[in-house]
Parts: structure tokens; sequence; C-alpha cells
């Protein structure tokens, strides 16, 4: 006899089938919970919008002396994600020694404290945080770069102390049945042992922060995103497609060193 296997989109206890259901379910309502104005989207009239303001975009100014205002902001922008991004590897590991649990005796005491600070600090975005130092620190990349620090000390700090517990141990345990205290431990076999890693992730965080420095002016954090702001506010797309094009080449630029650098640690 041929028997035939049931079909599994069939049964009623198909978790993968009430999953399927429920995310289309979800994206039917949201269609229908949204003001989507697909229509006038697709007009005729948006079309010639979009075309006037994408052949403005590509007529970029190229005058001496706002390109010369550009490079002061294109360099401002570089100086607060790299600035930002040392501060953040440097608390992120003092805030990732107790955080973690480093073996099966180490109590550990602060460990659920200081993971709740890291939690706090990376679930409010960069924007928020330069929108809230703005009335302390006031206008300008100081403010963008406190901002890129905080938020990027909660991710590294939980990346770190991720690495310090799943560090190989072995080394550890030889040094602590010797009588070795726990910050020579931690210096001499532990930190050789995670410190590519540790590198490769505040590499991979410099280039998250190099967008968002070049966007946290928008708020008033300086740099590009101030003067990107600030011409968009006047409707100036020329200058506008310059600081996009700014933008666009620091980014690569800021890819290509980390890659390299990532390279370069990993021979």
């Amino acid at each position: 006899m041929n028997h035939q296997r049931p079909n599994p989109w069939l049964r009623w206890d198909c978790s993968v089938c009430w999953v399927t259901f429920g995310l289309c379910g979800l994206v039917l309502a949201s269609f229908w919970s949204l003001d989507l104005q697909l229509a006038r989207l697709l007009s005729v009239d948006s079309a010639q919008r979009m075309a006037k303001f994408i052949a403005e975009l590509l007529s970029p100014n190229l005058e001496p002396k706002f390109l010369m205002k550009l490079l002061r902001a294109s360099l401002e922008t570089l100086a607060m994600s790299a600035l930002g991004t040392v501060l953040a590897a440097i608390f992120g590991i003092f805030l990732a020694l107790p955080a973690s649990k480093s073996h099966a005796a180490d109590p550990a005491r602060w460990r659920w404290v200081i993971r709740l600070i890291l939690n706090a600090l990376r679930s409010i975005p960069e924007l928020v945080w330069a929108a809230l130092l703005l009335i302390s620190a006031g206008l300008g990349p100081f403010a963008g770069t406190l901002a890129l620090a905080l938020h990027t000390t909660g991710v590294l700090g939980r990346l770190f102390s991720e690495s310090i517990e799943n560090a190989p141990k072995h080394a550890a345990e030889a040094l602590r049945l010797q009588g070795v205290p726990e910050g020579r431990i931690f210096l001499y076999a532990t930190l050789p042992t995670v410190l590519p890693q540790l590198m490769s992730y505040s590499l991979y965080r410099w280039e998250n922060n190099i967008r968002a420095a070049a966007v946290l002016g928008v708020v008033g954090g300086g740099g590009l995103g101030q003067m990107l702001a600030f011409h968009m506010g006047l409707f100036q797309m020329q200058e506008t497609s310059s600081i996009l094009i700014a933008m666009i080449l620091l980014v690569v630029l800021v890819d290509g060193l980390s890659y390299a650098s990532r390279r370069v640690m990993s021979r």
C-alpha cells in the first residue's frame, strides 16, 4: 500500500501555519490602520514634483567657499564619531567587568544592576540622547559626542560582558589556582584572548556612529547633520545634494578603514 504523508499545512497543530497566518493578518491590519494614500503617491503631480526634486539634487553646489564649510563639518562629524566611540569603549570595558560572571565561583553581586544600566543606556536612541543633552550641553558637537558615547556605552558594555563570560577559561583557571588576584588574571589571561573581539566590536560601532553622527545635527548636535537641517529647511537642494554626497563619502571612508583594520587584526 502507498501511504501518503499528511500535508503539514493542513494540521491544526502546525505552529508554522499559525505563525504565517498571524503575520499575514498583522500585515493586512497594518495596511488597514495606516493612511498610506498610495493613490496620491503614485499620482502625476507627485511624479512631477519628485522629478523636479531629483533634478535639483543632481546639481550639487561646488563653490569653493561652500566646500570649505562642508569639509569642516565633515571633519567635525568624523571627530564626533571617533571620540564618542573611544569614550564608549573605555566606559564599556569598565562596566563590562562587574556586568559579567567570569567563573563559576564569581559572586557577580553587581551584575544585574550594571546590566540594567547598560540596557537603559542603549535603549535610548542617539537622537533622543542628543535632544536631552542639548538642555545641559547646549548646541554643537559636544552634545552629539556625549549622545553617541552614552548610547554606544550601553551597546559595547553588553557585548564586552558577553565576550568576557564566553572567553576560554583554561589559562584563567590555572592562574586562579595559583592564587593570582582577579585583576591580574583579567589582564594576563582573559583580556589577551578577547581583545581582538573587543576591537572588532568597537570598529563596527564606529561604522554605525559615523552614520548616527551625520544626522545628529538635525537636533542641533553639530557636524554635517546641522548643515543638512539648515539647508533643507531653506529648500536649498543644491547645498543639500553636496551635504548628502559628503555623508556618503565619509561613511564609505570609515567603512573602508574599519574593514582594513579588522583584516589586519585577523592575521
